[in-house]
């Protein structure tokens, strides 16, 4: 009863305005985190430290018992700062009837609160027993017995899914699904969104996922999680517009998130508005004033938007407030602002702070990263010089796989250039030093040194390495690059599009570059422009292994692209830049 009563009133809440009821499944996902404790312990302590890890600026501390026949449940919601009551509701109800208990306290908290999803005693007591439940048997059998006594009753559904779900049987979970929604017109409509959302996770659906993400958070609108959540979706999918708008409902209810206003800054820097992603990024900065990651962001806000100096600029402010934030990340990042601009020397001098940062944290890859920079910097003999000597020296110390990684990386320069034989070479010597924190790298890249092959052998060769069902992002990242080495660029469109619009490789800032290039082999200059608008982000850490496929590459097909449009100009400009960093 205890349970019921708690889930009854959070679910009568849910689209209530200015009232956001945490849900017990959220502040259950901390388990990991704050230490797992039956969600049916006893006790006022039993959910405390989960929802104030979420947040929460009001915690309701309920009892009840039973009185001559009769339910009296009372509940006193406390203010977690100052510890004390800000309301107290006390209810009474015929004997077994939860569900007019709970609603009578929801309408106490909101007047406009909504009737639960069932009016079946057998169906929120079983639902009860399953959330409760200590194995999942016995949450499975106690589902089935919710939804048997009322089978239009959605919650119970949602649980037998990802119990059927967490134990590996995905076909199980969708049919579950499948049967709730046949039934969908008798459920609120936040509760079919759930299952929508659920069932789009399961099938991999990313557009029907983001669909149904964006009917959760209109039913319920006071959910700051939800929005935020539907916003990076939104960004991920670079459909800035509705991303901006899903931060701002999330700031509107939460105005000190400082994590919302960085997402949403990036948005509109995405979106053009780079005078919002300031206003926004100054906010979060007078909010959390000794934190450099504003500066950093708004050093990325400028860059996206080309506006290199001052990128550079607020890169170094946010180096100088903590110097050792990721190993002087924020020197990288200027070097690549400056180097961007076709200003070698200048960036060379960047560079050269970021390299003592880590070697004063004594970063054993330093080496390394200075032979990258010489890539990036148009150095390329002096570069594979240096990564070859780094290379070999590591293989006889305690950094073999550091000596993998400069193979490997020497493998990627090589298979840039069109040198598939020495690339394979490089890739085998990576192979012999490979050990646990390099070897799928080293993996990946030996992958990609292997022979030209058609695109159904290229396929069959990567699932052979990666037959995982939980490895589709790094398959299509494999296949995308084999594809794209060996010209076939009609068929590694379709991959680099498919990553591009899930948002399944954010990580790959170079993504966009990979994309345009497929765009421009195949005649569709306009889409070319369209995605190569905006500069990639430098990654805090130094160069990824594989930014020699995008940098300096960017500049010749963005050359290429405003040639073909009539951009005489820009494409001079572009090509300068391009020719200086790839002798």
């Amino acid at each position: 009863m205890g349970r019921a009563l708690a889930e009854v009133i959070t679910a009568d809440l849910a689209e209530a305005p200015g009232v956001y009821a945490i849900p017990s499944a959220r502040l259950h996902a901390l388990d990991r985190v704050l230490g797992v404790r039956p969600i049916s312990a006893p006790g006022i302590s039993a959910e405390r430290a989960q929802a104030l890890a979420v947040g929460a600026d009001g915690i309701g501390y309920g009892d009840y018992w039973i009185v001559n026949g009769r339910i009296e449940a009372h509940l006193t919601i406390m203010d977690p700062r100052t510890g004390k009551a800000v309301q107290s509701i006390g209810v009474s109800a015929a004997a077994g009837a939860v569900l007019d208990a709970a609603n009578q306290m929801a309408r106490r908290i909101a007047d406009r609160s909504i009737a639960y999803s069932t009016r079946q005693p057998e169906a929120i007591r079983h639902y009860a027993m399953a959330l409760e439940a200590s194995d999942a048997a016995a949450m499975i059998a106690e589902s089935r017995l919710a939804i048997a006594a009322d089978p239009g009753f959605g919650p119970p559904y949602r649980t037998l899914a990802q119990t059927e779900a967490a134990g590996g049987d995905r076909a199980a979970a969708i049919a579950t699904l499948d049967q709730a929604l046949a039934r969908g017109a008798r459920m609120p409509p936040v509760e079919r969104a759930r299952m929508q959302f659920e069932k789009a996770s399961l099938e991999g659906d990313a557009t029907a996922r983001f669909q149904a993400l964006a009917a959760m958070a209109k039913a319920s609108p006071a959910d700051p999680e939800l929005w935020r959540t539907y916003g990076q979706s939104a960004f991920l999918r670079h459909d800035y517009p509705p991303a901006l708008e899903a931060f701002r409902q999330a700031i509107a209810l939460e105005p000190d998130d400082v994590d919302s206003l960085n997402q949403m800054a990036y948005a509109a820097a995405y979106a053009g508005d780079l005078n919002e992603a300031g206003r926004l990024l100054r906010r979060y900065q007078a909010l959390r004033p000794t934190d450099p990651n504003p500066l950093d962001s708004l050093g990325d806000a400028h860059l996206i938007n080309g506006r290199l100096r001052e990128a550079e600029t607020f890169y170094l402010e946010a180096a100088k407030k903590n110097p050792a934030v990721e190993n002087g990340g924020d020197y990288f990042k200027a070097a690549v602002a400056r180097l961007m601009t076709g200003d070698v020397a200048g960036a060379d001098a960047l560079s050269k702070q970021f390299a003592d940062v880590r070697s004063a944290a004594k970063d054993p890859s330093v080496d390394l990263f200075r032979a990258q920079w010489n890539w990036l910097a148009g150095r390329r003999e002096i570069a594979a010089h240096d990564a070859e000597t780094f290379a070999r020296a590591a293989a006889h110390g305690p950094s073999r796989d550091l000596a993998a990684l400069a193979w490997s990386q020497l493998a990627v320069w090589k298979l840039v250039m069109g040198d598939r034989s020495a690339a394979a070479q490089a890739a085998a010597n990576a192979g012999g030093q490979a050990g646990p924190a390099s070897a799928a790298t080293v993996s990946m890249v030996r992958l990609l040194a292997e022979p030209p092959a058609a695109a159904a052998e290229w396929t069959a060769r990567i699932e052979r390495l990666l037959p995982r069902p939980d490895e589709s992002a790094p398959r299509d990242f494999a296949l995308g690059y084999a594809l794209l080495l060996d010209k076939q660029f009609d068929a590694a469109a379709p991959v680099f599009r498919r990553m591009y619009d899930s948002g399944e490789d954010s990580a790959n800032e170079g993504l966009p570059v990979l994309l345009a290039w497929c765009y421009l082999e195949t005649g569709r200059e306009k889409e070319a422009a369209a995605v190569i608008a905006w500069n990639p982000i430098p990654p805090v850490r130094g160069p990824s292994l594989f930014a020699p496929f995008y940098f300096p590459r960017l500049f010749a097909l963005r050359a290429e692209a405003a040639e073909k449009t009539g951009r005489t100009n820009e494409a001079n400009a572009n090509r300068k830049i391009f020719e200086e960093l790839a002798r």
